[in-house]
């Protein structure tokens, strides 16, 4: 659907740097000897890596002026993509593979007698975010470059990534992740577009001329929000999207008055608070500090995207904005940006002067709502007295939007208190909240779900009210991931062998890779699939030696799942059931059982207790397996610590078992559960987010589904027993006796009392108990599947050809026609 007005100029790719071999070997040594100052590679790979970088780098410049160029010379409608994180992992290969360069690259690196999977390994992964919401956003905008939409990203240059994860003796230590240490080739900064964030001092009203009253916000502690861009390639298109990120600064370096009377610490002070707003990634806000500073980030980030857009408008339009929402989407990644609503209203208000009407009706026309949880307490709310203190004006803002709301719902339903208290913005309370998503709800013209479950239990549940005053506004985006990260580039065995049968057209168009089924049963293709799986098996036996010191057996089925660390996403039922297995093994009963290597990884928050207790188990049972010769050719156990983007793209590609066991009804969608899927890994898991749609894409046959339903879940927890459903299980009583034992932890007496007491807890929300003997049958159907390998390749197969519909251009797509009206661009091919 295009929006009418909107106009896009051919593209001039001429003057963009070649990519044949010869000119990019000059341009490698130029980068080498004299932007570097080398002479030779010595033994690190590193300055060889920057160099190549800033040639690569050289060839998306000047693709990202010329794209830019489409956008900026008219107006064209274009999406603001606003979240706080952006967990792009890696770029070298991603931009290699995307301008189709890898035998021109290693071409270029014989020069210096490289390969570039060394080479590559010298780029640490960009700590730009946290796990799912950020790998998504990330994904998403490869697919708009790819589909040459006209969406850029705006996010924060954190300085300091989420963290490093050690285990030491089972615990997770946070170590800092510096990874702009040795800096960061791929991005561009841009000083000249820096734009002030205000935050603290005081509103004044006052008249102009015309007796019409305004405010302004005085006294203010300015901070600068200094831009970085990093190009975002489409896949053979010649298109390059930007990623735009800002840096905190002070307006001044220090008070030199003050510094010059000795006062060295209060003259810094100011630009050391201006610096932490991009220092680390999602600061532990367990106390007010770290409150504070988590709702300066989501501001910092939200000001300065809208006051970059508005500015960008003003340089081709002028002053005026009669059209701007025309022009104009602002793509809210979940609640975090949602201060974004009154923010677009306080700078068209204060800053260029629209009235409340048409400042609201261009904020009600441009501002679009993603939710990513089914956590209550996963919805930002930030105290009242908090914000009236840090962001005054957004505050009166904020209160004014809920004020002429709450007469839109007292129309709906007149006399009704309950329904008034039930959907302010403002929770009523001790300590008054702000609840950030009611926020984002009512100054959007669209809220999505990620899965088709996911959507109908917001409209249903969650946000019931909502939809019964806006129905139209609700729709549901399921997820999706690339397929140039996710199976071109992190499984380039399995791609060629794809490609040999199908051609490469899936690369692109991923609805193509459904054409592999017809291959299902060529024995051929069984054969060569397998030796493809068995060379992956061996590289992530490899990671796993070197990361955790563990031997795992490629021969064995490798059972993984990895992702965040936390209570609902069920590591704890994946471990129960590794103790059954182990239980079983010493009791001498192995009959049925195949032997498996279980890999388990991911980070708990630094302030989730049960979370780093639950790594703590796991890390104990492996140590006790791993350590028991009775074991040794049954199971193997493994926690891989500070698991990222890199380590998951050897990950997929060797599992053979993927575990998407979240408690129905609390898993939005999943990500990860789609990237194995590409990878032709079998899944067990609950009918939770998008495993719904996957099994309805794929068969039931295909797939080991357990557990409780969503439709079930609020009966089983009226009548929920946990001491009855463990009395009523052997197998999990005797799962119970030997963590109760002491088995896993003789040395540390009642460390693992937390989790046992949550077993017995009638109140488990989760429902790790009730599932268990479920769970336990159906890895039994995968022991049993297991045991027939061309079976099992089959299904291995199938998942790959039926994982079409979960590729991120497929969501892209439904966003740009449903929610977003976008026109693609011009390419060089003309596409």
């Amino acid at each position: 659907m295009t929006t009418s007005g909107t106009v896009c100029h051919p593209v001039d790719w001429q003057d963009a740097p070649l990519l044949d071999s010869e000119t990019l070997a000059d341009d490698l040594a130029r980068h080498f000897h004299y932007t570097l100052g080398r002479d030779k590679v010595g033994e690190s790979q590193h300055y060889l890596y920057q160099a190549l970088a800033l040639t690569i780098r050289d060839r998306l410049v000047a693709r990202m002026r010329q794209t830019r160029n489409v956008t900026t010379s008219v107006p064209t409608r274009r999406v603001a993509y606003l979240s706080l994180e952006f967990l792009i992992g890696r770029s070298l290969n991603n931009a290699i593979l995307n301008l189709d360069m890898a035998a021109e690259v290693s071409a270029a690196l014989a020069n210096y007698c490289a390969e570039l999977e060394h080479i590559a390994s010298a780029e640490h992964d960009a700590g730009l975010g946290n796990g799912g919401l950020g790998r998504l956003a990330a994904c998403f905008l490869d697919s708009c470059a790819t589909m040459a939409l006209p969406v850029t990203g705006y996010g924060i240059r954190y300085e300091y990534g989420m963290f490093n994860q050690r285990i030491d003796n089972g615990q997770q230590i946070e170590q800092p992740d510096h990874w702009l240490r040795e800096g960061h080739p791929w991005e561009l900064p841009a000083p000249d577009k820096t734009v002030r964030v205000k935050f603290f001092g005081h509103v004044d009203i006052y008249r102009d001329h015309q007796g019409r009253e305004h405010r302004q916000w005085l006294d203010t502690q300015d901070v600068l929000a200094v831009p970085y861009d990093v190009p975002v390639p489409g896949y053979g298109n010649d298109i390059v999207n930007t990623l735009r990120l800002f840096k905190s600064e002070a307006t001044d370096e220090f008070d030199l008055g003050e510094f010059n009377a000795g006062g060295y610490a209060e003259a810094v002070a100011q630009k050391n608070l201006a610096e932490q707003i991009s220092m680390v990634l999602y600061p532990n806000d367990s106390s007010e500090n770290g409150k504070e500073l988590r709702l300066r980030q989501q501001y910092f980030l939200c000001s300065a995207a809208l006051q970059d857009r508005l500015n960008q408008w003003i340089a081709i339009k002028g002053a005026q904005f009669t059209d701007f929402a025309d022009y104009h989407v602002f793509q809210l990644n979940d609640t975090h940006p949602s201060i974004a609503v009154a923010e677009l209203m306080r700078l068209l208000i204060d800053e260029h002067c629209l009235s409340w009407d048409d400042a609201w009706q261009i904020t009600t026309r441009t501002m679009a709502y993603t939710n990513h949880t089914l956590l209550p307490e996963a919805l930002e709310k930030w105290s009242v007295a908090l914000m009236q203190r840090l962001l005054p004006r957004l505050m009166q803002i904020i209160y004014e939007i809920n004020a002429r709301f709450l007469i839109l719902v007292a129309k709906q339903w007149p006399g009704c208190a309950q329904k008034q208290r039930a959907l302010s913005l403002i929770e009523e309370g001790a300590n008054p909240q702000v609840r950030m998503a009611y926020l984002a709800i009512v100054g959007s013209y669209s809220v999505n779900g990620v899965a088709a479950l996911h959507s109908r239990l917001l409209k249903e549940q969650l946000f019931a009210d909502f939809y019964a005053l806006w129905p139209q506004k609700f729709n549901n985006k399921t997820n999706g991931v690339t397929p140039r990260r996710w199976l071109s580039h992190c499984n380039p065995e399995l791609a060629q062998l794809i490609t040999a049968k199908i051609g490469d057209d899936w690369v692109k168009d991923f609805a193509h890779i459904n054409r592999i089924r017809r291959y299902y049963d060529d024995d051929s293709f069984i054969a060569a699939w397998q030796k493809v799986k068995q060379a992956n098996k061996a590289r992530l036996r490899e990671l796993v030696q070197q990361r955790c010191a563990v031997q795992f057996d490629s021969t064995m089925l490798f059972d993984v799942q990895v992702k965040r660390i936390h209570e609902y996403k069920r590591q704890l039922l994946n471990i129960l059931h590794v103790i059954h297995l182990y239980r079983r093994i010493c009791d001498g009963d192995t009959q049925g059982m195949v032997p498996r290597c279980v890999l388990i990884g991911g980070k708990a928050a630094p302030g989730y207790d049960m979370a780093k207790r639950i790594i703590k188990l796991i890390c104990n049972v492996a140590n006790t397996i791993n350590d028991d010769p009775r074991a040794k050719a049954w199971l193997r156990v493994a926690f891989l610590p500070n698991y990222n983007v890199t380590a998951m793209e050897t990950i997929c590609p060797g599992a053979d078992l993927s575990e998407q066991i979240s408690t129905a009804g609390k898993e939005a969608s999943g990500t990860g559960n789609m990237k194995f899927m590409m990878n032709g890994a079998l899944t067990i898991g609950t009918l939770d987010g998008a495993n719904v749609e996957m099994l309805e894409a794929l068969g039931g046959e295909h797939f080991f589904t357990f557990g409780a339903k969503v439709e079930q879940i609020d009966d089983i927890r009226r009548h929920y027993s946990a001491r009855a459903i463990i009395d009523n299980d052997p197998q999990l009583q005797k799962v119970i006796a030997l963590l109760q034992s002491g088995h896993f932890n003789l040395c540390e007496p009642n460390i693992f009392a937390p989790i046992i007491n949550l077993l017995y807890d009638d109140s488990d929300p989760w429902l790790t108990c009730y599932d268990f003997a479920s769970y336990c049958q159906a890895q039994q159907a995968v022991s049993e599947a297991y045991q027939d390998p061309k079976h099992w390749t089959q299904m291995s197969i199938l998942n790959t050809a039926a994982s079409g519909q979960f590729s991120s251009d497929r969501t892209i797509a439904q966003y740009s026609e449903d929610i977003w009206q976008l026109q693609a661009m011009p390419t060089r091919q003309g596409e």
